[in-house]
């Protein structure tokens, strides 16, 4: 398979793919001509990549993902830790963000939003934290 075959079968962008393959991610084989000559085995770990990816697993966590996945003595509970940090990072940010919204929500309440030169918002930008 080619990396546009691939690419549509993946949904993947043939940039995406050049990339896991530039960091070692998936190494598809290449024709005498030099074109990337991609194996169903490929093609599954590109799959697998995007999932995770769309989970928002960062590359190197989809690096060890994947290791585990290909290793058949793993151990689930390696699997799971992997998760539980990343689940414990994306609450880390859900917080965050929560924090910001509101912040933000208060200071445009606050905001008369007219013709005077006088805000809020900019008063709290410029205000040290």
């Amino acid at each position: 398979m080619n990396i546009s075959e691939v690419s549509k079968a993946t949904g993947l962008p043939p940039k995406t793919i050049r990339y896991y393959e530039d960091i070692n991610l998936i190494q598809p084989l290449r024709q005498a001509n030099g074109y990337r000559a991609f194996r169903d085995s490929d093609v599954h770990k590109l799959a697998f990549l995007a999932r995770a990816r769309s989970l928002g697993f960062p590359v190197e966590s989809c690096r060890s993902l994947l290791a585990l996945y290909d290793d058949e003595t793993r151990a689930s509970a390696d699997v799971k830790q992997i998760a539980k940090t990343h689940l414990s990072e994306i609450d880390q940010k859900l917080s965050e963000l929560t924090a910001m919204r509101d912040t933000l929500r208060t200071l445009v309440k606050a905001c008369a939003g007219d013709d005077r030169p006088d805000c809020p918002i900019l008063s709290d930008l410029a205000a040290p934290h």
